[in-house]
């Protein structure tokens, strides 16, 4: 053997990603459009097992795995528009590289249930994925949007974000969630480009 001292991080270590849903804390937030990245964070902990939630880093964090990948997922608790200071506590001390992480969140701009994911770009407005941007200092951070339909000619943006869905809606937002469960697994396992080709022509 040699003499030499290098440490290498465990394997475990060096292919965990990091999935963060984002929307508000709080019953009053529950089942809100703007939550749709805190739900389907849920559907991803429930296909986990029996892994437990503990408080870190400003968040709601469970670490596991999925399948065979190692897995932290993250709902920031600093309510929608402060995310990335959690996010980017989160990264820090897991060593987290950028690419490795993917942003649950809601897109206006897209029909209700619609996915869309992207390897990196702008926020397109959203709030909360435009604070872990800026707070991660790059805009090279996959992202998967779940669309909730565009604000009515009738209604503000920000109440009509933080309404809940009607019975109608919700039925075709836990079609979409599931799907979105199968577009995290997708990216984690073969990457983002393979999942960008096969989730984003879904209808």
């Amino acid at each position: 053997m040699s003499g030499s001292t290098t440490k290498l991080e465990p394997p475990s270590q060096v292919a965990l990603k990091l999935v963060v849903g984002l929307g508000n804390p709080g019953s009053k937030y529950e089942n809100t459009r703007h939550n749709i990245g805190f739900d389907c964070l849920q559907k991803l902990h429930a296909s986990m097992g029996s892994v437990t939630v503990q408080s870190k880093f400003e968040s709601q964090i469970a670490k596991g795995s999925l399948g065979s990948q190692d897995v932290v997922l993250a709902w920031p608790m600093t309510y929608m528009n402060c995310s990335g200071r959690a996010v980017a506590q989160i990264a820090r001390f897991y060593k987290i590289p950028t690419d490795f992480i993917l942003v649950v969140c809601d897109d206006l701009s897209l029909p209700l249930g619609k996915l869309r994911l992207r390897k990196g770009g702008s926020s397109g407005g959203q709030k909360g994925l435009d604070d872990v941007l800026k707070s991660l200092g790059t805009q090279d951070v996959p992202r998967l949007r779940i669309g909730i339909d565009a604000t009515p000619e009738n209604r503000q943006t920000v109440d009509y974000v933080l309404s809940k869905f009607s019975k109608k809606e919700r039925e075709v937002v836990e079609e979409s969630l599931v799907l979105a469960l199968d577009a995290v697994q997708c990216w984690m396992k073969d990457g983002i480009e393979k999942a960008m080709n096969r989730f984003n022509a879904s209808k």
